[in-house]
């Protein structure tokens, strides 16, 4: 699987994307950077669908992947009873501004509503 590598590396870019899909899970919105942004969704999508799968296997996975913080865990099995008619493209990205100083585009990626 291809990916961004973002400037950083692996085990602090497996941490951001752990802790921004965190914050995604826990607040339905998050405002970051649009490159960000794109990695982000496809860990959420990857947590949405295992939780869609309602296994015990998917439950480990997705808390291996969240370090083992019970309350998110929850609030993706929520979120994906409430996505239960979809078929992927939980999230939608919002294109803000640029930031000043490196001309990064800001954008909020926030979870579908049905």
């Amino acid at each position: 699987m291809a990916y961004r590598k973002l400037g950083v590396d692996n085990k602090h870019r497996r941490s951001m994307l752990a802790n921004l899909t965190k914050d995604l899970i826990m607040n339905e919105s998050i405002k970051t950077t649009e490159t960000r942004a794109k990695e982000v969704r496809k860990f959420f999508d990857k947590m949405v669908t295992y939780a869609k799968e309602g296994s015990l296997i998917s439950r480990r996975k997705i808390l291996a992947f969240l370090q083992n913080d019970n309350d998110a865990t929850k609030k993706v099995f929520e979120i994906a009873e409430k996505q239960k008619e979809r078929h992927g493209g939980y999230t939608q990205i919002l294109k803000l501004t640029e930031r000043r100083g490196d001309d990064a585009l800001i954008v909020i990626l926030r979870v579908m509503e049905n």
